[in-house]
């Protein structure tokens, strides 16, 4: 008998559908699966096996020959546990239920427990597209995918459970859609906690807004990382869209969980300075998302950057301007959405108090100009703003008062994201930071005063194309703070003295 049940395939971001044909025929008991499978595919026979034979239920007799379609793309994974096992049992006719419009993906234990996947929310999406009605999943996997609407998510714990819902002899409710109260709570840290950093602190609200990239240096001790970790509680609101696009790449990295279905905070990657290239970009036999694809829509942070490798540095370069990774492999080519703030901190010499008021710095000229040399020209330009981080003296350390908190900052950062949202309306960008070129010539208008300053300090610091152009974006996004459709003066002057800094240290 033939039977074909409908599932899905991954491939980078996206889902494909995926037929899982069988057909169960007079002869030699054998079992084959084709279709291009990899081996945890081929493997699912002994799952499948096993699987049905500790459920006691007998498997069928005969020349068994599961292809999965399309048989030219090459199926990879272990979630078409589920799909084969499924049509193995329709084929023998110990399930008669009409299941045309489900689909089925789940990776199987040998004694039936179905088992956590990865891509489920994407597949969930893909299957929804294709008119599918209900999608059968492991149950763990279940809370991601209901955020999908359109279609009923079916959570399945095991395989008696799913053979009772499909005989009719039990019943298994769609799962609920609901955010965790662990993801609605407030953050743990607050911006209030930061002393001192007036200037650093209204450079990263500043950053909030527009979307900037921001590189910090100081000292040891000065709150660089203090400061960049508190950077994600001022931040803006993450739209629907936001969410769920986001999440997709979660899920395909297998990083959600039930109590985290669903990212609803913009996420904040730190990795360890001996992060390798693949580890940050992604990487794979089939490429994965790195930590620059994980941090989309949100901030990547670099401590200590210096402490890198170059080719680590150097391979954020395209991804930042363009905000998509592509990965080349034999098997596949992959592209990746990273649309990031990168945030570094780094100290300005070895031993880190290079320019310090009150403690001598022990390195050889030579030194700091080696450690500083470790950042590259073209990386360093792809900084929106460059900010010294001083050190904090006693008395606001020591101090009773409090800063500003996160809420109140971040409900002004949530006023300017607005007013961009608006401009940028359907121009494929939504702040400051990513305008195009032909963007900044139209939204950055300036007044006569505005427009010569910028022109004597093109030509007095020796800008790039590019340093002009985030000037103007930095300079826009003061604007907004300040309600100004013009941007005046004063907004010039305060995004200028973000792009100076790389002369104080990198002049040489």
């Amino acid at each position: 008998m033939f039977v074909a049940i409908k599932s899905m395939g991954l491939l980078g971001l996206d889902a494909f559908p995926v037929v899982v044909e069988t057909d169960i025929s007079f002869g030699m008991p054998f079992f084959d699966i084709i279709g291009l499978p990899d081996a945890a595919v081929k493997e699912s026979r002994e799952r499948v096996r096993a699987s049905i034979k500790n459920n006691d239920i007998d498997f069928p007799d005969g020349r068994i020959i599961v292809n999965l379609a399309p048989a030219d793309m090459k199926k990879t994974g272990s979630f078409y546990d589920l799909p084969i096992l499924v049509s193995l049992l329709s084929a023998s006719g110990k399930v008669k239920e009409d299941i045309s419009e489900s689909a089925f993906v789940g990776e199987l234990s040998l004694g039936g427990d179905i088992k956590r996947i990865r891509g489920a929310l994407p597949m969930c999406i893909a299957a929804q597209k294709m008119g599918i009605k209900r999608f059968f999943l492991p149950a763990v996997n279940a809370p991601e995918a209901a955020f999908v609407d359109g279609i009923d998510v079916i959570p399945v714990n095991n395989v008696g459970e799913l053979i009772g819902m499909l005989k009719g002899n039990a019943e298994i409710k769609p799962q609920r859609r609901s955010i965790p109260e662990s993801e609605k709570t407030a953050f743990g840290i607050d911006f209030s906690e930061v002393r001192g950093q007036f200037a650093a602190k209204r450079a990263l609200e500043i950053a909030a807004c527009g979307g900037h990239n921001i590189l910090l240096i100081g000292s040891p001790g000065a709150g660089k990382s203090m400061l960049a970790k508190r950077l994600p509680t001022i931040l803006p609101e993450m739209t629907q869209e936001e969410m769920i696009e986001t999440s997709k790449i979660h899920s395909i990295a297998g990083e959600l969980t039930p109590e985290r279905a669903l990212i609803t905070r913009r996420p904040f990657r730190s990795p360890h300075h001996t992060v390798s290239t693949a580890g940050l970009a992604g990487g794979g036999t089939i490429p994965t998302p790195g930590e620059v694809s994980l941090a989309h829509n949100g901030v990547l942070f670099l401590d200590e950057l210096p402490e890198f490798s170059r080719a680590a540095m150097e391979i954020l370069r395209q991804p930042i301007e363009d905000g998509t990774i592509t990965i080349s492999r034999a098997n596949a080519s992959l592209t990746y959405p990273c649309s990031i703030m990168l945030v570094a901190a780094m100290n300005p010499c070895p031993c880190g108090y290079f320019g310090h008021p009150t403690k001598k710095c022990t390195c050889s000229p030579q030194q700091v100009t080696k450690y500083l040399s470790k950042i590259s020209g073209p990386l360093l330009d792809r900084f929106d703003m460059h900010i010294e981080v001083p050190p904090v003296d006693f008395a606001a350390l020591a101090g009773t008062e409090g800063g500003e908190s996160s809420k109140d900052v971040r409900e002004r950062v949530n006023r300017v994201r607005r007013i961009q949202n608006e401009r940028y309306k359907d121009t494929g960008f939504s702040c400051s930071a990513k305008m195009t070129p032909g963007a900044v010539r139209r939204y950055c208008v300036m007044d006569d005063d505005a427009r010569e300053l910028v022109m004597k300090t093109f030509d007095a610091l020796g800008l790039s194309a590019r340093a002009y152009d985030k000037i103007l974006k930095i300079a826009r996004t003061i604007a907004d703070m300040s309600d100004s459709d013009i941007i005046r003066t004063e907004h010039v002057f305060e995004a200028i003295q973000y792009r100076s800094l790389d002369k104080k240290y990198w002049s040489n």
